[in-house]
């Protein structure tokens, strides 16, 4: 494989430049450095790769030595899904903080910044905004990374977000195309299915990505998800009918299709690495997000030859793939002349995901309920974390409201003994209990029940989607669970 590869350096090179990998570290590793000198035309970020903004602003400087216009891509949606702040917690909330204030300027405003401080990283690609719309409230992988569940909403709310993303000179890259907002599925363990007919589909999923295309969306995420009203064989990442027929031809969108992780288990499970990438280059993807999970130089080289050899067999015609390597080199064009714009116009504006978030609470106060004015115990009940959020970064409120009571204490429960595990722990301090999607979990609905029938002055924060009647002698939903959004929490119950 690897003979035939490199006897056709055109042909290697267009291969080489649709792949977008991840990798190991810190530091710009040898072989990622060599591969960009031979054709490799972009890659991507994931949380290993950060420890600060300087370091990674370090790190694409050192990428950049090799080829000055490499994309860089990173899974920076904000909220709950961040890797620039990775170790601490977003300082923007998420999609649906922003959908339930509903303004589509201060998501503009948003975008801009987090693109700004992106830019200044040395990223030019974000795998974002999410144009999701959340029909499915029981959704194990989206939730509050859609703007909600109104396709009205979604759509406008894409819109302002490419267009802010893109003024700091970021791409923006929409996802997850054709919408995984209505599965109970992760795509990231298994293959989701959509059995929802195509007048659905259009009125519905399609609307937010017509939007997104209308506001010049760069780049556009395929989603590993089985819609049979489309294509009742292949998932959207592999399908002609969904990536050109519907996306191209039908919606009319020119830019780069980027598929969602190759190596995720719906693709992976069912085709392998190497087949998966030649089934969605032929299906009409351009670049290959690759390395979610640990990516190496050999794993690179595969699908390197893979593409190739589907090529020098007539599986895939060499212009399908010299368009797909053309759309990668002439984005990354884009982001350097844009850049140059945005440049001499951004101007930072470091307080507006606080702003954000503050606007984005919903409270609902029994008129009984004593204020606090004192140390509290914060019980945190952590639900299992799915793969896009990851378990490495802190949420909650719990920091906050330590540094802001003295004496306050803090603990994480979950399981069916949770609600009596908090009671005993908390003594005689006042409780503030802190949910994140209570609707979806049953161990968790019991121990508010617990809680509530004990200790009836006890705080309720809601840190995922609102779906459960409010309840508490304070409740507070966020939207999200992004650091932005505890401390704008905290800062309402300690202010009563």
């Amino acid at each position: 494989m690897i003979t035939v590869a490199t006897g056709n350096e055109t042909l290697t090179r267009d291969a080489l430049a649709v792949l977008q990998p991840g990798f190991a570290g810190t530091a710009a590793p040898d072989w990622v450095r060599r591969q960009v000198g031979e054709g490799l035309a972009s890659v991507a970020l994931f949380g290993r790769n950060v420890v600060s903004e300087e370091q990674v602003a370090a790190l694409t400087s050192q990428l950049r030595s090799e080829r000055d216009d490499l994309l860089v891509a990173i899974d920076e949606e904000s909220g709950d899904v961040t890797r620039l702040d990775v170790h601490t917690g977003s300082v923007f909330p998420g999609n649906h903080a922003l959908g339930a204030v509903d303004d589509p300027d201060l998501t503009r405003r948003v975008a801009r910044e987090l693109g700004r401080r992106l830019a200044d990283c040395g990223v030019n690609l974000d795998w974002a905004p999410s144009a999701d719309v959340n029909a499915n409230p029981d959704n194990p992988v989206i939730g509050v990374r859609a703007f909600g569940a109104d396709t009205g909403l979604v759509a406008r709310h894409t819109a302002a977000y490419v267009q802010g993303l893109q003024s700091s000179g970021v791409a923006a890259c929409t996802k997850h195309f054709p919408g995984h907002g209505d599965t109970n599925v992760d795509s990231h363990h298994a293959l989701p299915r959509i059995d929802v007919d195509a007048k659905t589909l259009r009125r519905r999923e399609l609307v937010p990505f017509r939007a997104a295309i209308e506001a010049g969306t760069k780049a556009v995420m395929s989603a590993h998800i089985l819609v049979p009203a489309l294509d009742p064989e292949r998932p959207g990442t592999l399908s002609h009918r969904i990536l050109t027929a519907l996306l191209r031809e039908e919606l009319g969108y020119d830019g780069l299709i980027v598929t969602d992780a190759i190596e995720m288990r719906a693709i992976s499970d069912a085709y392998g690495l190497e087949r998966g990438v030649v089934l969605a280059i032929g299906a009409g993807a351009d670049a290959i997000c690759v390395g979610g999970g640990l990516c190496d130089e050999g794993t690179v080289l595969k699908m390197r030859d893979a593409l190739v050899a589907a090529v020098v067999g007539g599986e895939i015609p060499e212009e399908r793939l010299a368009d797909a390597a053309a759309r990668v080199r002439g984005l990354a064009h884009w982001t350097v002349q844009a850049r140059r714009t945005a440049q001499a116009e951004a101007a930072p504006d470091p307080e507006i995901g606080l702003v954000a978030a503050r606007r984005a609470l919903s409270v609902r106060r029994e008129t009984a309920a004593s204020a606090v004015d004192g140390p509290v115990y914060v019980a945190t009940f952590n639900p299992e974390p799915n793969i896009a959020v990851g378990d490495v970064t802190p949420w909650g409120v719990a920091g906050e409201l330590e540094r802001m009571l003295p004496g306050t204490v803090s603990g994480c429960f979950s399981g069916a003994d949770a609600g009596t595990a908090v009671l005993a722990a908390a003594r005689d301090l006042r409780i503030v209990a802190v949910v994140r999607d209570e609707h979806r979990h049953p161990w968790m609905r019991r121990a508010l029940d617990v809680l509530l029938a004990a200790r009836p002055d006890t705080i309720v924060v809601e840190m995922g989607i609102p779906q459960s009647v409010p309840r508490g002698a304070l409740y507070i939903a966020t939207h999200g669970a992004a650091q932005v959004c505890g401390a704008a929490a905290a800062e309402r119950i300690v202010a009563g």
